[in-house]
C-alpha cells in the first residue's frame, strides 16, 4: 500500500463527481433486472401464452390521463430542474425545489380517493423523501446535484 492511502478513505475528482451516482444507479438497476427476470420471468411468459391462447381475454383500458400527466410532469420536472437550480449554483436546489412539486404533483396524480388523510400523506412523503435525498447526497456526500 502506498504511503498515506487507506482503505477508508475515498477520493473522487470533482470534474467526475456528477458521474458516481448514476454509475451506482445504473448498477442497481442491472442487478435488480436480472434479479426480476430470473424470478417473474417465466410465470409472465406463461401468462403470454396463455392469454394468446385465450382470445377472449379482455383488453385493459389504457388511462389516457395519467399516461399523458405523467409524461407532461416528467418533461416539466426535467426541463425546471437546471433553470431553477441556476438560481442557486452548486447547492443542488434545482433538484430539492423542483423535486417536492413533482412527487405532490405526481402523487395526486395516481391517488384513486384523495381524502385528507391521502393528501397529507403525500404532502409529507413530497416535502420528506427530496430533503433527506437531496441532504445525504448534496450535502453529506458532496454530490453535485443540478
Amino acid at each position: 500500500m502506498a504511503e498515506g492511502s487507506s482503505l477508508l478513505k475515498v477520493s473522487i475528482d470533482f470534474s467526475q463527481s456528477h458521474l458516481f451516482f448514476p454509475n451506482i444507479i445504473h448498477w442497481i438497476l442491472l442487478i435488480l433486472i436480472v434479479l426480476i427476470a430470473l424470478t417473474k420471468g417465466p410465470a409472465f411468459v406463461r401468462s403470454l401464452k396463455d392469454r394468446k391462447d385465450n382470445q377472449t381475454a379482455k383488453k385493459s383500458k389504457t388511462d389516457w390521463m395519467r399516461l399523458l400527466g405523467t409524461i407532461v410532469l416528467t418533461i416539466i420536472y426535467f426541463s425546471l430542474m437546471e433553470t431553477v437550480g441556476d438560481f442557486f449554483p452548486n447547492m443542488g436546489l434545482g433538484f430539492l425545489l423542483t423535486s417536492i412539486p413533482f412527487m405532490f404533483l405526481l402523487s395526486i396524480l395516481y391517488v384513486h380517493e384523495p381524502g385528507r388523510r391521502e393528501l397529507v400523506t403525500i404532502t409529507l412523503s413530497s416535502i420528506i423523501s427530496p430533503t433527506v435525498a437531496w441532504y445525504v447526497l448534496a450535502q453529506m456526500f458532496n454530490i453535485t446535484l443540478p
